[in-house]
């Protein structure tokens, strides 16, 4: 739990210790502090486990329950007696210089990348932990002046630390452990979004934490990944994990993926995937991504003129399809006609009124070889979300979204949702 305004105790910078003297109990100097060790996990701020510290030219660990003070001006001993050990790393266990200073760290809150330019300490409850990280210039300025000029310079761009996830794929016993409930509110938009704005091994770690603890966001966010990032992060995956990302994904996203996958496994990983997914992805993939048939996702519902708002409303409820492909219910007319009637409608009407009766007009229809231009221009003519495709007999074959449309007008810049990332 982070501490009220009135609560907040006094912040030590990580820059004003490091460096600093280690002192005995009496107040002679034995050596100089080189770096923190604190122990990830939990859901509280990280407690300081241990130093590392120099002594006599050798670098040792000093464990935290034998220090009685720490401070700007020093870090003091309990007892006199000196016993240091080499040091083991423990699991979850990084050092706060080496590890996380200069580095990386995921905003969760911001949505965007920020970079750790100071380190804040605080004893809290009793013990010293990391209670946040200073963003801005000025931490990195503190660093880069004599100690005594440095001390005066305040925190800047202070972000708490419950609100922040370091990047601990280079510490061999950590891994990134972002919390589902915070992963959980973000939009997969966003988590992509800090994906591609990572290092290829960031944004690793980022998929990585993902998938661990929720399959469903994972594939969402392989959905939001741009064509390139991908790529990148499906080719070193073994076949198998690979068509598990697939299966949930829509089938038109899922199409797009298997046809930027090398030749050669398109086919293996096909196989893999359950019958009903892959005989509609296969099917997508014999479209021009550019025409209607590529832009289409083959799932919608389709009811006769003949059934009743309410059943229509039921079939809505019962659909496992994707929420933005459910707003508009598509209706086929005894003379083989396509029209449309919103959800919004069914929701207005009596239950027991026919989906015919509630047909303003034929709803336009586009053959599978329809040219992006004109798939655009008819949705903007109409003023539709939404626009079905069908073959020459007019049987519907799948149904194009705005957001379809959208994602393939937009420039990459544009898609890249400009302002939600930070400096890499």
């Amino acid at each position: 739990m982070s501490p009220t305004a009135a609560e907040t105790p006094p912040i030590l910078h990580l820059s004003a210790v490091v460096g600093s003297p280690l002192r005995d109990s009496d107040g002679e100097r034995l050596g100089k502090v080189e770096d923190l060790i604190v122990r990830l996990g939990g859901t509280g701020y990280p407690p300081i486990t241990g130093f590392l510290v120099s002594v006599a030219g050798r670098t040792s660990y000093l464990g935290g329950e034998r220090v009685s003070e720490i401070a700007s001006d020093g870090v003091v001993m309990r007892k006199a007696k000196l016993d240091l050990r080499h040091f083991e790393r423990r699991p979850e266990e990084v050092l706060l210089k080496r590890d996380l200073l200069d580095r990386q760290l995921i905003n969760v809150e911001g949505a965007r990348l920020v970079r750790a330019n100071e380190i804040e300490l605080a004893l809290v409850a009793g013990s010293w932990r990391v209670v946040g990280v200073d963003t801005g210039p000025r931490g990195g300025l503190r660093r880069l002046l004599p100690k005594g000029l440095g001390a005066h310079i305040a925190t800047g761009e202070f972000l708490d630390w419950a609100g922040v996830e370091p990047f601990v794929g280079h510490v061999p016993t950590v891994r990134l452990r972002v919390p589902h409930p915070k992963l959980a509110k973000l939009h997969p938009a966003q988590i992509a979004d800090l994906v591609e704005a990572a290092s290829r091994h960031e944004g690793e770690e980022i998929i990585q934490a993902v998938g661990d603890d929720d399959r469903e966001l994972e594939a969402d966010v392989f959905e939001e990944l741009d064509d390139q990032h991908q790529r990148e992060f499906l080719e070193d995956r073994p076949d198998e994990q690979v068509a598990e990302i697939l299966s949930r994904m829509a089938p038109d996203d899922a199409a797009d993926v298997v046809g930027e996958l090398d030749e050669d496994r398109r086919e293996p990983v096909l196989a893999l995937l359950p019958v009903s997914h892959r005989v509609k992805v296969r099917a997508l993939l014999g479209y021009d991504p550019a025409e209607a048939g590529g832009l289409m996702s083959p799932d919608f519902i389709l009811l006769q003129g003949a059934t009743s708002a309410g059943d229509a409303l039921d079939a809505v409820r019962a659909s496992k399809i994707a929420p933005e492909l459910l707003n508009t219910v598509f209706v086929s007319s005894r003379e083989g006609q396509l029209g449309s009637v919103p959800v919004t409608g069914l929701l207005r009407a009596e239950r027991g009124r026919r989906l015919d009766t509630m047909l303003k007009h034929e709803t336009p229809c586009l053959r599978p070889n329809a040219s992006f231009e004109e798939v655009a221009r008819l949705m903007a003519d109409y003023n539709l979300t939404s626009i079905p495709v069908a073959d020459e007999q007019g049987r519907m074959m799948g149904v194009v979204t705005v957001d379809d449309v959208l994602e393939a007008m937009l420039p990459r810049g544009w898609r890249r949702r400009f302002g939600l990332l930070g400096e890499d």
